[in-house]
């Protein structure tokens, strides 16, 4: 009856691997990705915020970044670096 219950710990240890292996694994990488990408942001750089808008980071200051939206100079709006989903460099000619 012992190896029994043995069995049992080594199965329930397997599925609880396998799903870090397949859930929690993958989540880290993208969010070590997202944070590379973060740091890199420069200002110029074409961003994609979270809330779906495109916009021109016009400023950084620390965790904070100011993003200008279309082409009215006026729509610049402060914003942490986190409400940033992609980054597209500008081009450096």
């Amino acid at each position: 009856m012992e190896g029994l219950g043995m069995g049992m710990i080594l199965f329930y240890a397997l599925i609880i691997g396998g799903m870090w292996f397949f859930l929690m694994r993958p989540q880290r990488q993208k969010q070590k990705q997202i944070k590379a990408m973060l740091a890199t942001l420069e200002v110029n750089d074409t961003v994609l915020t979270t809330s779906g808008f495109y916009g021109v980071v016009i400023d950084i200051d620390g965790d904070d970044v100011i993003v200008e939206f279309g082409n009215n100079k006026n729509c610049r709006i402060p914003m942490q670096r986190e409400a940033i989903a992609q980054v597209e460099k500008a081009n450096v000619e």
